[in-house]
């Protein structure tokens, strides 16, 4: 029997990473939320990696925090290793990434839920989505309790008829023992949503006691310490250290020896896997000439003993996963807690959202993280807050919050899922972005932190906090260009200690500064005004300087672009009925509807000819309507 639970302004579905971020995002901009989790004990689970950040996905933390999101704070008060990524290559691509404690991890975030104003939690498996005349009005559980909602938002990650898969075994189930949510994926055909089948798997767990460490190479984490969000200032230590081992011939004959038993190849899965990070079986097949891979032992937090087995993820049987690890340098007595799986659920096609991560054909209803095909936490993140920050927007009759490719990842991320034909699970990678050297991990607060305080997520406090880092970074490169050093010996001596050329006129320290054997901080020795200035102001400061030339081009190209964002394209065009456009575009065109010809230009399928009919279209009906 149903009954009423109570009315909100902004329901979310699911407590993992995307629904923690946007439940967040709707009650501290003061809309009453509610967010429901199937287990209250595993809100923002990390049920793969134990780790926050990465190769891009740092930068995607980075742009969360800048924003208003927690992510960022809740790596930094729980890490037990940190490192900088790709430091042997250029600024661009440094992604930072921490190992976290898994335990203390969740701890933090429910505890942040929970003292969050505007903001109810609920354990309960949602079961149905309410609408009316195509406008979401409210959900139901599976105890008959009805919330009446504004707005709902839907991340139930890999929950959606969850289907785990070891070996010939296979059972209803959500990640890390939970259950599946079952009958939701019935309510949104229902109601005219798509779904089709994704899946996704996790390695093992190995007992630390179990493993030989002296076979293995160790990893430590950086000796300088550099944190997530903006407004950390309580620096963290390293506490834990990470191993490497390889797979060898050996293991890759027990997997060879085994394909058969193998579901992923005798095809008990169905959905289709990550490209990014697929099975071990499915690498040893795919990379047959490679004669080992690289194996990543990580601690899963201070209180256990468990390891993640980074690389060894698999869907071949417990017996077969018991061999190939024990065939591994350090695990011949390795001893596994969890078994390697597989899981399959239910997602969208994002065909179906608007830039807004809205539904197109439903009023209210967003979607965001692994629900909407995408994989990783911080990519889950990133659009939880996204949908969050509109669903508030749209109750207060605000437009939408759209970034551009050329603002943020999460511009890239998004924009890549509405207008890509996404097949398989999506990753962010710096590859994807082609303003990279525009979009740096370290300078997500100075992209971001305005449009977090104009959406109100960012605290006056640290705003003004910002705006002085600004004004000082501005200042000092001012300073640089202004300052000119003679050739005196001193210099000379500084230039030739350097292995750079001696001058013989007058130079600005900003030239200096560009040659590529120059630090900032070096100029110290030759510059009786060098100021003392944060660590990370004088990197903001050495990368503009040094990368001047190369972010002037790109923020042309990038400008070149947003002209295209700019050019919005009136609703209701019958892309069908458009002569000059191939029938494939005109079908594309008219299924994802953009806003813009930017937009249009990047779905998949649409060429530039396309898109020069659509321009020359669009102008002989305004001349028309004019």
């Amino acid at each position: 029997m149903r009954f009423n639970a109570g009315q909100y302004d902004i329901a979310v579905i699911g407590a993992g990473h995307a629904g923690c971020e946007a439940a967040l995002a709707g009650a501290r901009l003061g809309f009453k939320t509610i967010v429901f989790a199937i287990n209250l004990d595993t809100i923002a689970n990390l049920p793969c990696n134990p780790n926050i950040g990465g190769t891009a996905k740092g930068h995607l933390v980075r742009e969360i925090d800048a924003l208003g999101g927690e992510i960022g704070k809740a790596a930094d008060a729980t890490f037990v290793q940190s490192r900088m990524l790709n430091k042997g290559k250029g600024p661009a691509v440094y992604s930072l990434r921490v190992q976290t404690d898994k335990r203390r991890y969740q701890e933090y975030m429910k505890r942040v839920l929970e003292e969050q104003s505007n903001l109810d939690i609920k354990q309960a498996e949602v079961v149905e989505i309410l609408t009316d005349n195509g406008k979401v009005t409210g959900v139901v559980t599976h105890t008959g309790a009805v919330y009446n909602a504004n707005a709902v938002i839907i991340a139930t990650g890999t929950f959606l008829r969850g289907k785990i898969i070891v070996g010939d075994v296979s059972y209803e189930g959500g990640p890390d023992g939970l259950f599946a949510a079952t009958k939701l994926s019935g309510s949104l055909s229902k109601i005219g949503v798509s779904l089709r089948r994704f899946k996704t798997g996790t390695p093992p767990r190995v007992n630390a006691n179990s493993i030989d460490h002296s076979k293995l190479e160790l990893q430590k984490g950086d000796d300088e310490i550099i944190p997530f969000s903006f407004e950390t200032t309580q620096l963290g230590e390293n506490k834990e250290v990470c191993y490497i081992t390889y797979t060898n011939e050996n293991t890759h004959r027990v997997i060879r020896e085994n394909l058969h038993r193998s579901p992923l190849f005798g095809g008990q899965i169905k959905g289709i896997g990550p490209r990014y990070c697929p099975s071990i079986e499915d690498k040893v097949v795919r990379f047959a000439d490679k004669d080992r891979h690289q194996v990543f032992v990580e601690p899963m937090g201070e209180g256990t003993n468990e390891r993640y087995i980074q690389g060894m993820s698999s869907s071949l049987p417990e017996d077969v996963q018991i061999q190939m690890i024990r065939t591994m340098a350090g695990f011949e007595n390795a001893h596994i807690m969890r078994t390697a799986y597989a899981i399959e659920y239910d997602c969208i096609p994002t065909s179906q959202l608007k830039y807004s991560l809205e539904f197109k054909n439903i009023s209210g209803l967003y979607g965001a993280g692994q629900f909407n095909g995408t994989s990783g936490y911080e990519e889950a993140a990133a659009q939880g807050l996204i949908a969050g920050i509109n669903a508030a927007r749209a109750l207060c009759g605000k437009p939408p919050v759209v970034l551009s490719r050329s603002e943020a990842y999460i511009g890239v991320l998004i924009d890549d899922i509405i207008t890509k034909d996404i097949t398989e699970p999506y990753r962010m990678l710096t590859s994807r972005a082609e303003h990279r050297l525009l979009l740096r991990q370290d300078n997500a607060d100075i992209r971001l932190t305005p449009l977090g305080y104009e959406i109100g997520l960012i605290s006056e406090q640290r705003y003004q906090r910002f705006c002085e880092m600004k004004q000082t970074i501005e200042k000092e490169i001012a300073r640089l260009n202004a300052k000119t050093v003679p050739p005196t010996p001193l210099v000379n001596n500084f230039l030739q200690k350097h292995s750079s050329t001696c001058i013989n006129t007058g130079i600005k320290l900003s030239e200096l500064l560009r040659r590529p054997e120059i630090t900032y901080i070096s100029l110290a020795e030759i510059d009786d005004e060098f100021p003392n200035i944060e660590k990370s102001i004088a990197y903001q400061v050495e990368i503009t300087v040094k990368y001047e030339g190369y972010i002037k081009r790109q923020q042309r190209r990038a400008q070149s672009e947003q002209r295209l964002d700019s050019m919005r394209i009136p609703s209701g065009i019958d892309y069908l009925s458009i002569n000059g456009i191939r029938t494939e575009a005109r079908q594309k065109l008219d299924k994802a509807k953009p806003d813009t010809i930017g937009q249009a230009s990047r779905i998949a399928g649409v060429s530039p000819a396309d898109i020069s009919v659509l321009l020359v279209y669009l102008k002989r009906n305004k001349t028309a309507s004019d």
